[in-house]
């Protein structure tokens, strides 16, 4: 079945950085649209950034410039690189996989961002 696996958040000090990784299964992972998302309380979900098959990218302003999105198609994986984060970037992260009518997703990963 399908799987996708968060894993890389935690607590960090505004100025900091983190790495998500987000394992896929059950899918060709290389055909994929992955993308992250992110959802703070009391707040609609949101995309962070996408990455297609072909390795365009769509960057939410808000993150541009500080988060980078990658993807290794041998080991099914995509990550996000965030750096200099700031206390609104803190919200649970979602890994999505989304091809034509398909749509995944993972079961997410806390970010908090404070001093």
């Amino acid at each position: 079945q399908v799987q996708l696996v968060e894993s890389g958040g935690g607590l960090v000090q505004p100025g900091g950085s983190l790495r998500l990784s987000c394992a896929a299964s059950g899918f060709i992972f290389s055909i994929y649209t992955m993308g992250w998302y992110r959802q703070a309380p009391g707040k609609e979900r949101e995309l962070v950034v996408s990455i297609t098959y072909g390795g365009n990218t769509n960057y939410a302003d808000s993150v541009k410039g500080r988060f980078t999105i990658s993807r290794d198609n041998a080991k099914n994986t995509v990550y996000l690189q965030m750096n200099s984060l700031k206390p609104e970037d803190t919200a649970v992260y979602y890994c999505n996989a989304y091809y034509r009518t398909d749509f995944y997703w993972g079961q997410g990963t806390q970010v908090t961002v404070s001093s």
